[in-house]
């Protein structure tokens, strides 16, 4: 595809990967989704393609947010407005980098897996954190996936040098490229990237000048996926940020624990098991609260009683219930509770009551502002406050006779 005029053939970004300033023109502004734009005659930021993301940077000190090609020309959406004219275009180097390590990266992984394990790459994506690629195999077990970390590691010490060309149609049929194909469209010369010994691949992205850059490849998990296995990675600056945040992590732990590293594990395991045994004992206290409660419940006069637990939740409200429904086969309560996530309300009657408790239920609904429903013996709802509670309780005690 030709470049728009006054346009450079062949981005900077690509003829350069390693440059981070650059002196250009502004051939064209316009405006796209509300959002301004600016066409350049030639640019260090790599528009977003091939499952690497677009970069970033400044174009006269105004911040570039995005980069897209769009009908053949490369456009930098702007968080404002610029003049055509001189452009100092800024590369944020840093996300660059970070970009050529996990792309550079991806392409040592892929041609590895399929070369020595026979695991085909059928897609790939370069994420804020982590990247991926999409493995034709079924499942990894952890010894596959030692070997496979183990091999490309092997590649990153042997620095293999990575370099770009391009080549036309003609020559691409006799080269034995690895290709997931050209985009729609696409006509005229294509880039190739070469891991030397390694691979050649079809792909517009911006890479490392030698696997050594990479640094570290490290694998992070599976997952299943259309009968075949996403895996996770992360190389170079990624890999230290994991390893230094992890260090963090395990030094508060240590502290916290009051473990060795190797003791961590084992000293957590001890305290979620106390904290379970709490628990239990916590709901059978609970339970029994509950039951007293309705026990007392059940011993009051008149046949319609109520209760508000302050602190407690609709949990408790139904333990309550279900006890003060075996035990006052007669009677009808209202019950509330209240917890800093809000109010809750129970209208619940025993087998032998006389009262339409869904019409009854509506309207204590309606005087304590809540909305609930139910249906049978019982009707519950939240409520936003318990200010009307006894106003409710008096309205129920007229309902029920």
């Amino acid at each position: 595809m030709t470049p728009p005029e006054g346009v450079a053939p062949v981005p900077a970004y690509e003829r350069e990967p390693y440059r981070s300033e650059l002196l250009a023109e502004v051939v064209r502004v316009g405006e796209e989704n509300g959002r301004p734009f600016a066409v350049l005659s030639d640019t260090i930021l790599y528009p977003e393609g091939g499952g690497q993301p677009a970069d970033r940077g400044t174009l006269n000190g105004v911040a570039v947010l995005d980069v897209r090609t769009t009908g053949g020309e490369i456009r930098h959406a702007l968080a404002a407005g610029v003049a055509p004219g001189p452009a100092e275009v800024r590369l944020d180097w840093t996300r660059r980098f970070d970009h050529m390590q996990q792309h550079t990266g991806q392409h040592l992984l892929t041609a590895v897996a399929q070369d020595r394990f026979a695991w085909e790459t059928t897609a790939f994506h370069l994420g804020e954190t982590l990247s991926d690629v999409e493995l034709d195999v079924p499942r990894l077990a952890p010894e596959d996936l030692a070997a496979l970390e183990e091999a490309v590691a092997a590649e990153i010490r042997a620095s293999r040098p990575v370099r770009s060309r391009r080549v036309g149609p003609e020559e691409l049929g006799s080269l034995k490229v690895r290709t997931r194909g050209l985009p729609e469209g696409h006509d005229g010369e294509i880039r190739l990237v070469e891991i030397v010994g390694v691979d050649l691949n079809t792909c517009g992205g911006t890479h490392l000048a030698s696997t050594a850059e990479i640094e570290v490849l490290k694998l992070l998990g599976t997952e299943a996926l259309r009968g075949g296995t996403r895996l996770f990675f992360a190389c170079g600056g990624r890999v230290r940020a994991r390893l230094g945040a992890h260090e963090e992590r395990s030094a508060a732990l240590r502290k916290l624990l009051g473990a060795p590293d190797e003791g961590v594990v084992a000293a957590v395991e001890e305290r979620l098991g106390k904290l379970r045994e709490a628990e239990r004992a916590l709901k059978r206290m609970e339970e029994e609260e509950a039951h007293q409660q309705a026990s007392a419940l059940a011993l009051e006069a008149g046949r319609v009683v109520g209760a508000a637990f302050p602190g407690k939740s609709a949990a408790f409200l139904q333990l309550v219930s279900k006890s003060f429904q075996a035990g006052a086969r007669e009677k009808v309560a209202l019950l509330a509770a209240s917890t800093a996530a809000g109010g809750f309300f129970l209208l619940v009657a025993g087998e032998d009551a006389r009262l339409d408790v869904p019409a009854a239920g509506r309207e204590i609904a309606s005087l304590l502002g809540a909305k609930g429903g139910g249906s049978g013996r019982l009707f519950q709802g939240r409520t936003p406050s318990l200010a009307a509670f006894d106003a409710a309780l008096a309205r129920l005690r007229q309902l029920a006779g």
